[in-house]
């Protein structure tokens, strides 16, 4: 049965052809509460705009789910903690409509600086008043930019064409960033005395609510117009309604309120502001992004690949193409290291050596902590809840880079001390054999190996001699299961030896023991390698 996922609200035809060939994609009005929670009982993902809640009730109505996906930027109607203690994922699309959201900041401060909608309502009314709607030019104008993110920037170099100054409040912003985009950073305070315009480009947070108040356009330079198409409630709307009544500010574009939907602001009673509702993202270019992006990393999400764009996700964010590989590499030394080890280790390190050091590697990491706990808890284990397992079991798990000399051009080492003071580790590698990946394990705790992470693999460690490798084939084979590989290390003639085997299906606990018993076996292991 192929997984579910489940879209709430429209999504563009060519997102929805992503995911049909591969999942059982169905539909819901995400408005209706009851049909919502009885169809997201067999969800394996849901996709939602902005009008479809996802809350705890919603998340707890869906044994199966493993990822939201919020096609749009904010993340307002999804409860972001309480999908991460259920180890769901939960994505967005960030970078879908950083386009369409700065042109409109740049429509509305033309339309304001020119009177153009309260122009083209009169000359609809009949009434034919040039003098009436004289406005300004943007040429030689100071234009204060708050927050310098992607929006912002992008806002920035579109604005800087029409010959303007640029001055910019950001206090996460480098000074000598912004003056390679041609920007000088001043302190709040200058910019809202300098700039003839101002545009907000910030996120809502605790901190940015009500930046600009009573008390910021108190002292704002007089004929100063006034942008919000970022977020409601960073300008307070009554006192930006007061200002502009006693003509401190000569004129508002606004895009975002603090409650939406809105119908009722003191700002629509006058013609010099700009009123649009919540039309940053409202372009077929935004929209087709935003659901392609989602749609694709539901399709990660739900093949058990990394996803950059999962924002409850530890190390997120873009992971280099060189870099990919190794992150089924890194879950599969995990998954062994945790058979090896019988347990869980008290604290791991997860060794990266070679040239793909060059590289953020910081999500080998995660990759490697989702690999140890996937046979060790009933939840399923995702790289959202991977962390918190960590955590809650006091399971320290650090990332190195040690520099030595590899006989691999990538070499991942999951290396772990166990409660009772043993040391454990694991290797592993990928190479590349044509179009293909092959991941190979290269040493099992201090044993030299050379196999395939691949299906089933049996550890059995025992001391060397005649006879043995023949006693677990016939006993496997009487018990009906097939050896697809085999290997045997061993330190020294009659030493301390470890077999390792493929085998095609599981060993059940007693089969795995009646191995051990055998050969007399010091320890006997198994790890399901096979790709979830």
């Amino acid at each position: 049965m192929n997984p579910v996922v489940l879209i709430a609200e429209e999504l563009a035809p060519a997102a929805i052809e992503v995911l049909a060939h591969d999942f059982d994609v169905r539909h819901v009005d995400g408005t209706d509460r009851p049909a919502l929670l009885s169809a997201l009982s067999e969800a394996d993902a849901v996709i939602v705009r902005s009008a479809t809640q996802i809350d705890a009730e919603a998340i707890a109505a869906a044994p199966r789910l493993k990822v939201v996906a919020r096609a749009g930027v904010g993340l307002d109607n999804v409860e972001v903690p309480a999908a991460t203690a259920r180890g769901v994922m939960v994505v967005n699309a960030p970078t879908s409509n950083i386009v369409s959201a700065a042109e409109q900041a740049v429509a509305l401060l033309l339309a304001v600086a020119r009177n153009t909608a309260s122009a083209s309502a009169a000359l609809k009314a009949g009434e034919w008043k040039r003098s009436k709607y004289t406005g300004v030019e943007l040429q030689g104008k100071t234009v204060g930019v708050v927050g310098l993110g992607r929006i912002g920037v992008l806002f920035a170099s579109r604005i800087a064409a029409f010959g303007t100054r640029l001055i910019a409040y950001d206090p996460y912003i480098q000074p000598a960033r912004a003056a390679q985009l041609g920007v000088r950073l001043v302190g709040l305070e200058e910019l809202l005395r300098e700039a003839d315009f101002i545009s907000i480009h910030l996120p809502k947070t605790p901190e940015t609510v009500g930046l600009i108040g009573e008390k910021e356009l108190a002292i704002v330079k007089p004929g100063v117009r006034i942008v919000n198409a970022a977020r409601g409630g960073l300008v307070d709307e009554q006192a930006l309604a007061d200002a502009i009544a006693e003509g401190r500010v000569a004129g508002a574009g606004v895009d975002v309120y603090a409650k939406e939907p809105c119908t009722s602001s003191p700002l629509f009673a006058f013609d010099n502001v700009v009123a649009t509702p919540h039309l940053g993202a409202s372009t077929h270019e935004a929209q087709d992004k935003a659901g392609l992006a989602v749609a694709k990393s539901v399709k990660l999400a739900l093949q058990g690949e990394f996803v950059p764009d999962a924002v409850n996700v530890q190390a997120g964010g873009v992971v280099a193409e060189d870099v990919r590989p190794l992150l089924p590499l890194a879950e599969k030394l995990g998954r062994a290291f945790t058979a090896v080890a019988g347990g869980v280790a008290a604290s791991v390190t997860v060794e990266v050596r070679g040239e793909i050091v060059n590289h953020d590697v910081s999500v080998l990491k995660l990759a490697a902590t989702k690999g140890l706990f996937s046979s060790v808890v009933e939840e399923q284990v995702t790289y959202v809840n991977a962390p918190h397992l960590a955590a809650e079991r006091g399971v320290e798990v650090a990332l190195a880079s040690p520099a030595e000399t590899i006989d691999h051009p990538n070499l991942v080492t999951v290396r772990g001390a166990l409660p009772d003071g043993r040391t454990v580790s694991v290797s592993g590698t990928v190479t590349h054999t044509g179009a293909r990946d092959v991941i190979k394990l290269t040493e099992v705790d201090g044993f030299d190996v050379e196999i395939g992470a691949e299906g089933i693999l049996v550890f059995l460690r025992y001391v060397d001699r005649p006879g043995v490798v023949g006693t677990v084939g016939t006993l496997l084979g009487e018990a009906g299961v097939n050896i697809a590989a085999m290997q045997v290390a061993r330190r020294e003639a009659g030493g301390e030896t470890l077999m390792t085997l493929t085998v095609d299906q599981a060993l059940g606990a007693d089969l795995l023991s009646s191995a051990a018993d055998s050969i007399g076996a010091v320890s006997a292991s198994a790890a399901d390698l096979r790709d979830e």
